[in-house]
């Protein structure tokens, strides 16, 4: 008998006009600049990374309805959408709002969002030696919370296609000491995501799933890892925990590259500890790779200085993507709780982690998903 699986997968939402970036890019700006311009910084670095469908505007939804169906055709359950809202309002949500939610066949995955609550920099590229000019704080102020949950549950909880656990709308938020700064300490943090789930309840919703992002080592510059973690989601009431990316619990101390199934192995630790210390059930997490020199500036000297100048992984084709993947399944058949994971990523194509297709691999990615997870889709979901 086959045992149901729920697996999911990051989507980052940069590959569309967004007036934010045009402001401070230029007309028609999208992250898929970064993408076309990567070159090769080191030797054997396999830079540029060509998509095979190429650079589709995911704000269309005739385009997005492409992406929806080789994600469902390959064993993807939902998408778990980076989502930006700042004190001056939303940023990235045409992906969502136009792409997605305009697509004829967004009833056939899932989605959700996860509250991409940090600061953001202009690292897009990054020059050698500096830090990103800081845009947009991910401290917000208490009132914004209240808007921005009010257009949550208005405009995604009530959706058709949201994803649910026992019912419940799943949020995730990314940035815990992001978190506590927006509300001044843990009871007030507390009290307003109580008031968050008391809307969702008010909606005529069974409640709500917050899911929170914990990690052992920052990445990005401006990331604190909150000094007890453990006892942070116990005391904000969260849920279940997820990961995002694997290098958020391993450190990648070779140069210029790590090997992936070290990488792998060494993530393996980490479920184990989560598993045994949070008061919460953990959702796994399954990287693709990892290479964000894209995001450097190609003309300055190379060097793991700090992200995005930070060593990458190798040796993750798709064949040892699907063996992480088995292996991941094997420890899901003995989980009595949450059959659940998180892919990183569909799409982070300038951190070097995404299912797409590409001119290299091809649908290798999808179809390792869909290899390993492939019991779950019937003959018609099978069908890409």
């Amino acid at each position: 008998m086959t045992k149901p699986y729920t697996v999911g997968s990051y989507y980052f939402p940069n590959y569309h006009v967004d007036p934010r970036n045009e402001a401070v890019h230029g007309q028609g700006w999208t992250e898929w600049q970064l993408v076309k311009y990567a070159t090769p910084r080191f030797p054997g670095h396999r830079q540029p990374r060509v998509p095979t469908w190429g650079y589709l505007d995911e704000a269309d939804p005739r385009q997005m309805a492409q992406k929806i169906e080789a994600a469902v055709g390959h064993g993807i359950d939902y998408w778990i959408f980076d989502w930006y809202w700042y004190d001056d309002g939303p940023f990235l949500a045409r992906a969502l709002e136009e792409g997605f939610m305009g697509a004829a066949n967004n009833s056939r995955v899932k989605f959700c969002c996860m509250w991409a609550n940090h600061d953001w920099e202009n690292i897009h590229p990054c020059k050698y030696g500096t830090r990103g000019q800081l845009l947009y704080p991910g401290r917000v102020t208490p009132q914004t919370f209240d808007v921005m949950t009010d257009h949550i549950v208005e405009r995604y909880f009530r959706h058709p296609s949201h994803f649910t656990i026992d019912g419940c709308p799943y949020f995730s938020i990314y940035d815990l000491t992001r978190l506590l700064e927006s509300f001044g300490g843990v009871a007030e943090t507390r009290a307003a995501l109580d008031r968050f789930r008391a809307k969702t309840r008010s909606a005529g919703l069974p409640g709500l799933h917050l899911n929170a992002v914990v990690w052992g080592q920052a990445i990005l510059p401006a990331e604190r890892v909150p000094a007890d973690p453990v006892q942070l989601v116990r005391d904000l009431g969260f849920d279940s925990v997820s990961s995002y990316v694997w290098i958020h619990h391993v450190p990648l101390r070779q140069s210029p590259v790590t090997d992936y199934r070290a990488v792998l192995e060494a993530y393996l630790a980490y479920w184990d500890w989560a598993e045994r210390a949070l008061p919460v059930p953990y959702i796994p997490n399954a990287t693709v790779g990892w290479d964000a020199s894209p995001r450097t500036v190609q003309s300055d000297i190379w060097a793991p200085i700090g992200y995005p100048y930070t060593n990458a992984i190798d040796g993750n084709p798709p064949a040892a993507f699907r063996d992480a993947l088995t292996v991941i399944k094997e420890r899901l058949d003995r989980n009595p709780g949450l059959r659940t994971l998180n892919i990183n990523c569909w799409n982070e194509w300038t951190e070097g982690s995404y299912l797409e297709p590409d001119s290299e691999h091809g649908m290798g990615y999808l179809e390792a998903v869909r290899e390993v997870f492939g019991g779950n889709l019937s003959p018609a979901r099978s069908a890409v």
